[in-house]
């Protein structure tokens, strides 16, 4: 795989270079929430600009059903951009129309331009590979080279991701390259104890990892939503917590699984929860209650690990050499549902572990809950692509750069 610096020893300069980021970043009307991903894409971006490339930026943003969706435009994004470029950034009003093709042809050495969502067009998420393929012909045109740096969205065979690279001499932008690094330290030659932590919500998106990492890891911690099918599956009541019911079966021989391996599964000892989900947007006090996770009250819906689960997970980390972390402990953006993700953020700190937290909700607590993320050994860009890397899968947006 051909790296930016390469690329930039060859010579950028008066070059159109397309740089596939990854700028879907929350949004609430234009206020941009969380702008983590835009200031991963910086470094790359900059690299280009100051070697003299007239630097084309293409990313989606949401789920547009592939037609233009004023709820997903990219303006915003590029205006924040801009002021962590320190530069301005012309912003194309489409992907590959007039206003795209006029605004990279004014391009001069070092500058910088951002398309608009390329999700607006139906060809960038297409199955068909000749529709996918002729969005890529299009896209192709507005650039000399190709360089793949949004590890958020590797794992799609989308046409920015996977055709347009096929198409342009390219490279490895140095976000990829860093988070593969990274996760290759998850896969090969780890440092033990390794101790996998997981949460989120449906337990369903986690089974591959799961068995993947049941070949692998040391001990594996459970938490958030998933955990309650976890629970049922050894057979306690959930009360109205979230349940996959139709997971419960390969829960129960994932832990047999296991114990047969000697890998410790970690569960909740303890719960918060109450007897409704709670207002996010005013965050009221929802008047939580803790139980123990073996006596949860048929009315309760488990929103968080209780404090004795989070001394013991954090007991759990403290000897570990290597801890990846994917996935939230509860409804952290209330309040009062946000102690159990803080216990682990901070009990990742707390190890000597090299840590890697694997992007998506987890990346946003790690930012809302007010910890520098400079602490941590690595903050992944992409949730999604570094399940499916764990799970072993080949990843299209990693494929297609390969030489």
């Amino acid at each position: 795989m051909k790296t930016i610096d390469e690329l930039v020893e060859d010579g950028v300069a008066g070059r159109r270079v397309f740089v596939r980021a990854d700028l879907n970043v929350p949004l609430d009307g234009e206020t941009i929430t969380d702008d983590g991903r835009i200031r991963a894409a910086v470094p790359t971006i900059t690299r280009l600009a100051e070697a003299g490339a007239r630097v084309v930026v293409g990313s989606h943003l949401g789920r547009p059903a592939g037609a233009p969706d004023p709820r997903f435009s990219l303006a915003p994004v590029a205006q924040r951009l801009g002021q962590l470029l320190g530069r301005e950034v012309a912003f194309a009003a489409d992907t590959v129309g007039d206003s795209a093709k006029a605004t990279v042809a004014s391009l001069g050495d070092g500058g910088v331009t951002l398309l608009e969502n390329l999700r607006f067009q139906g060809g960038e998420t297409s199955k068909d590979d000749a529709e996918r393929g002729a969005f890529a012909d299009r896209l192709a045109e507005l650039a000399d080279l190709y360089v793949g740096d949004g590890f958020g969205a590797v794992h799609r065979r989308h046409a920015s991701v996977y055709d347009l690279p096929a198409r342009l001499p390219h490279a490895a932008g140095g976000l990829i390259a860093t988070e593969v690094n990274v996760l290759k330290k998850l896969t090969a030659d780890v440092s033990r104890p390794y101790a996998v932590v997981l949460g989120g919500a449906k337990v369903s998106d986690k089974l591959l990892v799961i068995d993947h990492l049941l070949e692998r890891a040391d001990r594996i911690l459970i938490g958030g939503g998933m955990a309650y099918t976890f629970l049922k599956a050894q057979g306690h009541e959930v009360g109205s917590s979230l349940l996959q019911e139709d997971q419960v079966p390969a829960v129960q021989e994932y832990l047999e699984r296991a114990k047969d391996r000697g890998v410790e599964f970690v569960l909740p000892v303890d719960v918060v929860g109450a007897s409704e989900f709670p207002d996010l947007k005013a965050k009221a006090p929802a008047h939580p209650a803790t139980v123990d996770a073996d006596a949860i009250p048929a009315d309760l819906m488990g929103l968080d690990i209780g404090p004795r689960t989070q001394e013991l997970y954090a007991s759990k980390l403290a000897d570990a050499e290597t801890v990846f972390w994917n996935g939230p402990m509860g409804v952290f953006e209330h309040p009062d549902y946000a102690e159990g993700t803080r216990a682990v953020a901070q009990g990742l700190l707390d190890s000597s572990a090299f840590t890697v937290v694997g992007g998506g909700d987890s990346a946003a607590a790690v930012r809302l809950l007010g910890f520098d993320e400079n602490a941590f050994g690595h903050i992944s860009t992409g949730g999604g692509a570094s399940l499916e890397y764990l799970e072993g899968k080949t990843l299209p947006g990693l494929a297609a750069l390969e030489d």
